[in-house]
């Protein structure tokens, strides 16, 4: 056997745990290939570029692929299938917060395919594998041909009994009051994701930037790699063949393109752009063969004049001024059947956002590296269907951009859910987006905080969001409070920031350009917060406080306390006291060990009827109590009679009648169901009962077991 290959490692240290990335032995087919290691964590992550670009794109055609393979931390995978199938909800998740800080640093004008694969190899109890697939993308990239223009590191920031922790395990994120993921280049911050307990900007914004500074370690390294193992990079060389058209273009356009940006609704502005455009055409006589590359010019022109309208004049597409907020309404509790709705609507921007209250058994399970199998009690489902653009399609299977968007309102809401001692239920947030113009993810947050309160869950807070842009040129800079969709797609960032008067509960943060200074995002949190607290006074006006009950359409819960040692007379043998109770009351039972009992009923008269044949099977008997019965033997002296499950009495013959019986048998058959009042209980707990004493008004006190 040959001696395999010396692998080439460089390291540093973060929370006290060696970090490390490693290449030169493993997949050498791809551009670049790393794995990255922290405790016994190991992500492997590669890159590879087609080797010319795609003909007639204006895009950079960037695939991220993230997998967890159960192997990684030793299982089999459950089911009746044996192997993994599509991506899971976090592998996607994980994927977009692989490409979000990446994609901005490669050069203009680059189209060829990159296609970026993350394979989890081992997975311990401590580290999370997806902060470490962020700087092994990075690194792959950094040391092939692929032409990043420059490395990011990326770490993830947590605050453990007031200290700030960076790549954190397990066991103190879960006791950190916020859990934010920082991405950036050597000179600035390039991705922000995470969610938080109500915790103040500035806290947060210590935090981020503390981040920054951390994550020079993990910069510093690739370097330290490239300079030992880099190839050359790939040469992208920009197009200037069509730079006297494209000023053509601009005399051409430029008036015309101000003027649609005085248009305030979205789709007449985008009928006359193209009308524009079409017009531009005919008059400049570009060749059919250029209209690709003129179109990708026309949108940068769009981009400069709005860019200048907004930098120089201070004007917005829609007239608003930077920190202005469009005109909102709400309508709460639009359909009965509906536990809980609410339509949010923020100038072109709409979401119908349901509530659904669930009983035990509907939750979500998901299987974690971290955690295992577990339940999800909590969950949003963000859709986004193609009307909502005015566009006529039809809707397809939903988009990594859906998940990751439902994934952003889910954490910002997810903070104030009242905990299931509680309140009981299993929550299911949708919300369909009937229209969207910028922000539809922070319209999910608000219309999904005022449909949980529409729908009776006890929230202490409202909880509303709002979507930060950018324009920046040089040193000059504007900052607009919630973006339209052009802004969004003409300007510089994405900023989305949620949560309460008294703290944020989830961040987001995309930007297009290299990096953002301490300045301009202190300012867009600035922003964000005046935002956030006019908003939530609407919302506030709207639904001050959640519905005082949950909708006569949900299902009722109903807690009982019983002595744990009660229990097994409730199941009964093999199950059969209990199955017999579902059976007939349509309810769903949860029993705790330590004796509460939790009853969910479509009807409260289910419920009801529940609770009673409970405690019909755990009351103590007195003298005097009536019962139905159930004759499962027969003597002589006698009848045994079955008053509850496993409860055995003696009707003796002398109690069947007033008149003398030679035998029980000339009375009673086995199957009879009588109605007897108990005379006697002995020392042991046997009761005695009497037929002959019952009148026809005594009411038996286990009026559903047994009756026929």
């Amino acid at each position: 056997m040959v001696e395999a290959p010396k692998p080439v490692i460089v390291e540093t240290v973060i929370n006290n745990e060696s970090y490390k990335i490693e290449t030169g032995w493993f997949a050498r087919q791809a551009d670049g290939a790393v794995i990255v290691r922290q405790g016994d964590t190991a992500v492997l992550v590669t890159a590879v570029m087609a080797d010319e670009p795609q003909p007639d794109v204006d895009f950079l055609p960037l695939t991220v692929d993230y997998r967890e393979k159960t192997y990684a931390y030793g299982k089999i995978p459950g089911g009746f299938v044996k192997r993994e199938g599509k991506p899971s909800v976090r592998e996607i998740l994980v994927s977009r917060l692989i490409d979000r800080p990446i994609r901005p640093l490669f050069p203009k004008g680059f189209f060829n395919d990159v296609v970026i694969t993350a394979l989890t190899l081992s997975a311990d109890d401590k580290y999370d594998p997806d902060i470490l697939a962020i700087v092994g993308a990075s690194a792959s990239l950094h040391i092939s041909r692929i032409p990043l223009e420059e490395p990011i590191g990326a770490v993830r920031v947590c605050r453990v009994d007031g200290e700030l922790v960076f790549n954190p395990t397990y066991e103190q994120r879960n006791n950190s009051d916020f859990d934010i993921v920082v991405a950036g280049t050597k000179d600035a911050v390039v991705m922000v994701e995470g969610g938080a307990e109500e915790v103040p900007e500035e806290d947060l914004l210590e935090a981020i930037f503390s981040a920054h500074q951390e994550l020079q370690k993990l910069i510093e390294i690739q370097e330290k790699l490239r300079e030992e193992v880099g190839v050359e990079k790939y040469t992208v060389e920009e197009d200037t063949s069509l730079e006297e058209l494209k000023v053509k273009i601009r005399e051409y356009a430029k008036q015309k393109l101000k003027e649609a940006f005085s248009i305030k609704e979205k789709r007449e502005r985008k009928k006359y752009i193209e009308r524009l455009f079409e017009q531009m055409v005919q008059d400049l006589e570009i060749p059919e063969e250029e209209l690709k590359k003129v179109s990708t010019l026309f949108k940068e022109i769009e981009s400069e004049i709005m860019r200048e309208m907004i930098l120089k004049e201070k004007v917005r597409i829609d007239g608003r001024k930077p920190d202005e907020i469009r005109p909102i309404w709400i309508k709460v509790n639009l359909f009965p059947r509906v536990h809980g709705s609410a339509v949010f609507t923020r100038g072109e921007t709409q979401a119908f956002v349901a509530t659904t209250l669930g009983a035990p058994g509907e939750e979500q399970i998901e299987e974690s590296i971290e955690e295992g199998e577990e339940k999800k009690r909590f969950m949003l489902h963000y859709n986004f269907p193609p009307f909502s653009v005015g566009e006529a399609r039809p809707p397809r299977a939903t988009s990594r951009r859906e998940i990751g968007h439902g994934n952003l309102a889910e954490r910002a809401l997810e903070p104030l859910i009242p905990p299931e001692e509680e309140f009981p239920y299993v929550i299911r947030v949708v919300s369909e987006i009937l229209e969207s113009n910028g922000s539809t993810s922070m319209a999910t947050v608000c219309g999904g905080s005022l449909s949980l309160f529409d729908a009776g869950v006890p929230m202490k807070k409202h909880v509303a969001g709002i979507a930060m842009g950018l324009i920046k040129e040089g040193e000059d800079f504007v900052v607009l409070s919630d973006i339209l969709g052009d802004e969004d797609h003409l300007g510089d960032m994405d900023f989305k920031v949620a949560g309460t008067r008294d703290g944020v509960t989830s961040i987001q943060m995309d930007i297009k350009i290299k990096g953002l200074s301490k300045q301009i995002l202190e300012q867009a949190l600035k922003q964000a917060k005046e935002g956030r607290f006019h908003i939530l006074d609407i919302m506030y006006q709207a639904l001050p406080k959640p519905r005082p009950e949950v909708s006569p359409y949900a299902p009722s819960v109903v807690k009982l306390r019983v002595l744990p040692d009660k229990i097994p007379l409730i199941i009964g043998p093999a199950g059969k006291n209990i199955k017999r109770i579902i059976e007939e009351t349509g309810v769903k039972i949860d029993i705790e060990p330590d004796g509460l009992i939790k009853i969910y009923a479509i009807h409260k008269q289910m419920a009801q009827k529940a609770i009673d044949m409970i405690n019909e099977l755990i009351s103590q008997m007195e003298v005097g109590d009536v019962y139905l019965g159930k004759v499962t033997r027969v003597e002589d002296y006698g009848a045994f009679v079955e008053l509850l499950p496993g409860k055995l009495s003696l009707l003796h013959v002398s109690q069947i009648s007033n008149q003398r019986l030679k035998s029980a048998k000339d009375a009673v058959k086995v199957g009879d169901v009588l109605k007897v009042k108990v005379i006697d209980i002995d020392d042991m707990g046997r009761a005695k009962v009497s037929l002959k004493d019952v009148k026809e008004e005594d009411e038996p006190k286990n009026k559903y077991f047994f009756e026929e």
